[in-house]
């Protein structure tokens, strides 16, 4: 193993001297991702925090009509306006266009029909394709709920009927999630981070050592040396390995603080990532560092020159998240059998560590073993590349 530590030595030295290959394992691995999440979902914690709390002022056509509801409205923080539209077409047309987020249309007849017993009609006017509009609306469309479920039961109690009688079943809900639990909804999203981080921190590293040395001529030399082949490659790949790997430390270094600044108590969320949990997350993702720097390899060494590496090693990047997109769209839990699928076993793993609900030893050991079975399959492929004269074509 002597030739894979001389190689290994000469590669880490080049990684270091070039300057695309420490960016990439220090800067837009492992922090950029963190920052860049950490500031959309505060932001979008925030935003949602400020749109349920500060009052709105909704348009309101016939507001004469219906006096009670424009009070009800009020309590919940709801300012009307009643002189904005004069007509409904001309509401319709200010919604469509996306100038109003939410109006509403009083029947000229709701008084009549209200004190009749009749229903009394109100258009809420919104448009559903409009996400700006869909808080306010929904702050409305409750608002005006209650309003209504006081009146029938007001109605119900003045002709002494329990009001209970309308509700035969009495839904109640019990919440067993933990604050952790909880947080998995906003930080499920971190485990693609650290998968891209992990690959991004070497790839370069892995490109110059294999695509690079082609175009510089400098593989055929480095070949007729008296070092193993699979020396050659054990040394080039764990050099790539030991930039994915200080990467990915440093991406959940970086969440770990990034998550200290999200507002997520006003949510009745906690986040467990403290040194314990990091530490535990870095164990389970690490085999995926090894995988990681061996598909590189092996897909750089098909290529012949860098901008031709960097084309299919970012093409091979999308792998890993596949198996994570399919439980996106349907939410599996933690099983031996999906401890055999390299990247997903990471993400179930992390995604329990983060909900501070434990994980099985036999779990992570399978998905060690797994991924790195997976590891030392692309490891002997890339050395028989290696061992053809063919690299040199």
């Amino acid at each position: 193993m002597k030739g894979a530590l001389t190689v290994f030595r000469k590669e880490f030295i080049d990684g270091i001297r070039e300057r695309r290959s420490v960016v990439s394992a220090l800067f837009f691995g492992p922090l950029f991702g963190p920052l860049m999440f950490g500031f959309m979902i505060n932001f979008a914690i925030s935003q949602r925090i400020d749109e349920v709390d500060q009052p709105i002022t909704v348009p309101v056509i016939g507001a004469q009509h219906a006096p009670n509801v424009i009070a009800a409205l009020g309590q919940a923080q709801i300012d009307v306006d009643p002189d904005e539209f004069s007509d409904r077409a001309a509401l319709r047309a200010s919604v469509a266009a996306g100038d109003t987020d939410v109006g509403i249309v009083i029947d000229s007849e709701f008084g009549e029909a209200l004190a009749a017993g009749n229903p009394a009609r109100i258009w809420i006017v919104s448009d559903r394709s409009n996400n700006a509009g869909s808080t306010p609306t929904a702050r409305v469309r409750g608002a005006i709920r209650t309003y209504s479920q006081t009146i029938g039961t007001l109605r119900l109690s003045m002709r002494g009927v329990d009001p209970t009688i309308t509700q035969p079943i009495a839904l109640l809900d019990e919440d067993v999630s933990t604050p952790s639990g909880r947080s998995v909804l906003l930080l499920s999203m971190m485990t693609y981070f650290l998968l891209f981080a992990a690959l991004l921190g070497g790839t370069q590293v892995a490109i110059d050592a294999t695509a690079g040395e082609r175009e510089r001529g400098s593989l055929e030399p480095l070949l007729t040396m008296p070092v193993a082949r699979n020396e050659l490659v054990l040394g080039k790949m764990f050099a790539t390995f030991v930039f994915m790997a200080t990467s990915l430390a440093i991406s959940i270094a970086a969440f770990s603080v990034a998550v200290q600044f999200l507002p997520l108590a006003k949510l009745g969320m906690t986040a467990n990532l403290n040194f314990v949990a990091g530490l535990q997350i870095y164990f389970v993702m690490l085999p995926f560092a090894m995988l990681g720097a061996a598909a590189m390899m092996i897909v750089a060494s098909y290529t012949k020159s860098f901008k031709e590496a960097q084309t299919y090693t970012s093409l091979a990047m999308l792998a890993p998240t596949l198996p994570i997109i399919a439980v996106a769209l349907k939410p599996v839990s933690i099983s031996l059998p999906l401890m055999l699928v390299p990247s997903l076993a990471q993400h179930l793993l992390v995604t329990d560590i983060v909900k501070a609900e434990g994980i099985e030893p036999v779990a992570v050991l399978v998905s060690w073993v797994s991924t790195l079975a997976v590891a030392g399959l692309l490891t002997w492929l890339t050395i028989r590349r290696y061992g053809s004269e063919k690299i040199l074509v």
